[in-house]
């Protein structure tokens, strides 16, 4: 164990010390939308949310990991939390989908990994859930865990994410800057041809219409005609599933996207915000590929819609106005797109099990993005 982990840390210095100093798509100019973002630009600026990541990079061929996602820093299971799920293309597995969809509600940490562990990640889930205070009688759990296929990169078959390595992306969760492109489940994902991985972004609303904020975290992992900021920089490059040199990795994959909110809503409401995630994901490019598995999972964190394990049931919960969401279905919008370019713009080459994937060139994309050069 020690031995793995040694590997890993002298994969991630390695990894590191080549990759050029990455550039959010915002500060380099780039600006997606009308609604400003959250201090972080992350899914962390909504208040009481963590991440972890667990990055598996070992050699050639090992290019794999964990991310984890939790609501608050409690015990989710028995303060749960209201949530809505969507699945646009179903080409996917997603652990815990269906309770989801029938209770509305998140009960554990949501974890995203690699396609053929989801067992151990779900696995790590339901272990931790067990361990906390106050579960000792516990005898069910559903673990979440979303899921790519990061095969191209990464010796999937080898199935190296153990459940200790899930447990731990939970146990290193915390809130402030999140780590984007090849970390955790993004380490060895690709998007549009090029090296994809972790993104994030925010966007708050103005006061005049609720104030609230909501945060997205995405793992990137599929294909299309890459667009961004309105520019087809994949037609431009010339790098497509159509274009003459016809590259199938350009057009196939999977992404999953993780919304937070701190606006009141109910499962109901939060189901339609994860809809609206899917406008984000179609103005990158993506057609939504027979093969592309694309999922979207959204939750609030309002202690006004939070279910107390225990408490006395209410005739209502609160939910915001249906008139009130079209701002937020602005914001989950901005936010998934943005979070998508930058787990593009924190990409860095890599050589893997079946080839290597080069980081989108971002040097020569940014004159086509920037303001007034397009």
């Amino acid at each position: 164990m020690i031995l793995s982990k040694a590997i890993v840390a002298l994969g991630l210095l390695a990894a590191a010390s080549a990759a050029p100093p990455a550039e959010r798509a915002r500060e380099a100019g780039v600006v997606i939308g009308v609604l400003p973002p959250g201090p972080l630009n992350a899914i962390t600026d909504v208040d009481g949310v963590e991440v972890g990541h667990v990055t598996i990079d070992e050699g050639k061929n090992v290019h794999t990991g964990v991310t984890a996602i939790l609501p608050h820093g409690g015990n989710v299971f028995r303060s749960r939390v209201p949530a809505g799920f969507v699945a646009f293309n179903a080409f996917g597995k997603f652990a815990g989908s269906t309770q989801v969809v029938e209770l509305g509600e998140i009960e554990t940490p949501i974890l995203l990994t690699n396609t053929l562990n989801v067992p151990e990640a779900a696995a790590g889930a339901v272990e931790w859930t067990l361990t906390q205070p106050g579960n000792e009688a516990v005898r069910s759990v559903n673990a979440v865990v979303g899921e790519t296929n990061d095969g191209v990169l990464n010796d999937i078959r080898r199935r190296r994410v153990t459940v200790a390595d899930a447990r731990r992306a939970i146990e290193v969760a915390k809130g402030g800057a999140v780590e984007e492109g090849s970390v955790g489940a993004g380490t060895g994902t690709v998007a549009f041809g090029f090296k994809g991985g972790i993104g994030t972004a925010s966007r708050r609303l103005p006061s005049s219409q609720g104030g609230w904020t909501l945060g997205v975290l995405v793992q990137s992992n599929y294909g299309g005609v890459l667009n961004i900021a309105g520019v087809p920089v994949g037609i431009k490059l010339g790098r497509h599933a159509f274009a003459e040199r016809g590259d199938r990795d350009t057009a196939d994959g999977s992404v999953v996207v993780v919304i937070a909110t701190d606006a009141p809503l109910s499962d109901r409401n939060l189901r339609r915000i994860a809809e609206r995630a899917f406008i984000g994901i179609g103005r990158t490019g993506s057609s939504f590929s027979n093969g592309s598995g694309d999922y979207a999972i959204a939750f609030s964190t309002s202690t006004a819609v939070r279910r107390e394990e225990g408490s006395a049931p209410t005739a209502q919960v609160a939910d915001l106005r249906n008139e009130a969401l079209s701002p937020l279905f602005q914001a989950v919008a901005e936010a998934t797109e943005e979070a998508v370019v930058n787990s593009l713009f924190a990409g860095t080459t890599v050589e893997g099990h079946r080839g290597t994937i080069e980081r989108l060139p971002v040097e020569t994309i940014l004159p086509w993005l920037v303001a007034g050069e397009k």
